[in-house]
């Protein structure tokens, strides 16, 4: 999966005390804007349904994290060249592991990919990057990253109303609260879906009533695949692929937004990396060039675009593309 002042000034205090009049003692100290923002949150989740009693075990011992905020300050897709980033997301043993996968849960792939339209080699491919395979879900609790972030001020009305819909996850009965670990950022399970993504997109692969995107690859691969069909993925249509562009040729920075029939960019000298004709000459797409001008070029097509819903970087969604392609082959 994108990513404002302090929460905590927002805060009228001398309201606080109506706050905490119809709820529990925060357990941060009453006094600190943290607590403040914990009480008015809770307020709010009781009221749109949340038991308090879920809120209350979720708050209980509640503290800022300071390494969230660290982490949220230094993303690796904003800091990160093309090189490195790649380097460190398609190697070797990552292209293996995904190849080891993709026959492991061939029958589950392939019942997947036959329902949603999506390629598996795309599925492996984001799940191997957000979870090295369901490795590592992450090690944050979901609950507390979350109202770091939104404490913080840090986008704090789309961290505010993740939180919510962790607490509503939680007063489902999905997962148990020491189970909901994810990413600094709160993103959890295998497919590492945001709170809202889970009601949104999360299934289960069988029919039963559990979305369990946790424990179950098959659940997550079929929300993954999910997430991408419902967000319009074009089923037999490459999601881009190396080129070659002629001298002195550059690409901006959105340069991802730059759409044109190929047979328009054939005629500016841009063709495919081994030679020849492009393989679906009928297509629309636009050069991206992650490292500027002088490094690598690729067509990406609409189904790049699709991938970029997933995770807002670019960087990413090159990764995945080529990751799957090296996974498939």
């Amino acid at each position: 999966m994108a990513r404002c002042g302090m929460i905590g000034r927002r805060i009228v205090l001398s309201a606080l005390p109506a706050l905490l009049a119809a709820a529990k003692p925060a357990p941060a100290r009453a006094d600190t804007p943290f607590a403040a923002f914990l009480a008015s949150v809770r307020a709010e989740a009781i009221g749109s349904g949340i038991s308090a009693a879920t809120v209350d075990r979720a708050f209980d011992g509640l503290r800022p994290n300071g390494k969230v905020l660290e982490l949220d300050s230094h993303a690796p897709e904003a800091t990160q060249s093309w090189a490195h980033y790649r380097a460190t997301r398609v190697s070797d043993a990552r292209i293996a592991a995904g190849r080891a996968a993709m026959q492991a849960n061939a029958e589950a792939l392939a019942v997947i990919g036959r329902r949603y339209g999506v390629d598996p080699a795309i599925l492996v491919a984001i799940w191997g990057l957000e979870t090295n395979y369901g490795g590592y879900t992450g090690g944050f609790s979901v609950i507390e990253a979350l109202a770091t972030l939104a404490a913080d001020g840090r986008r704090d009305g789309y961290f505010r109303k993740e939180l919510i819909n962790a607490l509503r996850i939680l007063d489902t009965g999905a997962i148990a609260l020491p189970r909901m670990t994810g990413s600094y950022a709160g993103a959890m399970g295998q497919p590492q879906f945001m709170p809202s993504s889970y009601f949104e997109y999360a299934v289960s692969y069988d029919g039963s009533a559990r979305r369990d995107i946790w424990d179950n690859r098959n659940d997550a691969l079929a929300s993954i695949a999910n997430y991408l069909a419902r967000s319009g993925w074009r089923p037999g249509e490459p999601w881009g692929e190396l080129v070659r562009v002629p001298a002195g040729f550059t690409a901006g920075r959105d340069s991802r937004d730059d759409q044109h029939p190929l047979t328009t960019w054939v005629q500016r000298g841009v063709t495919p990396s081994g030679g020849g004709a492009f393989a679906q000459p009928n297509l629309t797409g636009a050069v991206v060039m992650p490292d500027g001008a002088g490094g690598e070029a690729y067509m990406v097509y609409a189904n790049f675009a699709v991938i970029r819903l997933y995770n807002h970087s670019d960087l990413y969604v090159l990764s995945v593309g080529i990751l799957a392609d090296r996974v498939a082959g």
